[in-house]
């Protein structure tokens, strides 16, 4: 992602470009967080006599659809919600995809309406650019779309990320994180810190916890 700095009234806060992004992270295979998760219901599914249904899954900010293409891939009913026209404009131009089971919506993560029983929402480095003053709602509705067995698999920034100083971005410490999952089984709780650069090169200091939890 690229971010350029402002200074708002109430602090600093983000440009985003996007199509910037969009452009640099074109053609990456999906993440590995979803699949651990995938792979994971795999497992199960291999131990399930007679014939599988299709599982749902929800793609929260979807990107240039590098996650979308997976599930989608292995037969899975996808709905992808990303707040930006221009994201869900290029996963539907993608000739690597399966339309077969593909929905999109365009919808801001703070007014996000979930469908219940829903098998996995996928939210890889999406979360984070929910306002901090909605994310305890988002996350209620995450919590409370997945069944009982379903999963969650995603990225949250740490407390002490370079982008942890602008105000409309959420960070959180890893006792914050850990209380965040109590809802779940965690299956990966991988906390990572360290110097890089994002997509598009720029110097920038990582704290991220990488996540798969089962909801209980």
């Amino acid at each position: 992602m690229h971010f350029s700095p402002s200074t708002a009234a109430d602090g600093c806060s983000f440009q985003r470009r996007w199509s910037d992004y969009y452009r640099a992270v074109e053609g990456r295979p999906p993440r590995e967080t979803l699949l651990n998760a995938l792979d994971r219901f795999e497992a199960e599914s291999s131990q399930e006599k007679g014939p599988l249904a299709i599982r749902n899954a929800v793609d929260l900010g979807c990107g240039d659809g590098r996650d979308t293409v997976e599930l989608l891939r292995r037969n899975w009913r996808v709905l992808v919600i990303d707040g930006e026209p221009e994201a869900i404009a290029r996963l539907r131009q993608r000739q690597d995809i399966n339309r077969r089971y593909l929905e999109t919506r365009v919808q801001a993560f703070e007014n996000i309406v979930l469908p219940p029983d829903v098998d996995l929402i996928n939210a890889s480095f999406s979360l984070p650019f929910c306002l901090p003053n909605h994310f305890a709602d988002l996350w209620e509705e995450i919590t409370v779309a997945l069944k009982p067995g379903g999963r969650f698999c995603g990225h949250l920034f740490g407390d002490r990320d370079s982008w942890a100083a602008y105000t409309d971005v959420t960070h959180h410490t890893r006792q914050q994180v850990e209380a965040l999952l109590h809802p779940f089984e965690v299956e990966l709780l991988d906390e990572e810190e360290h110097p890089g650069r994002t997509a598009l090169g720029e110097e920038k200091h990582w704290h991220l916890f990488n996540i798969v939890a089962r909801r209980r």
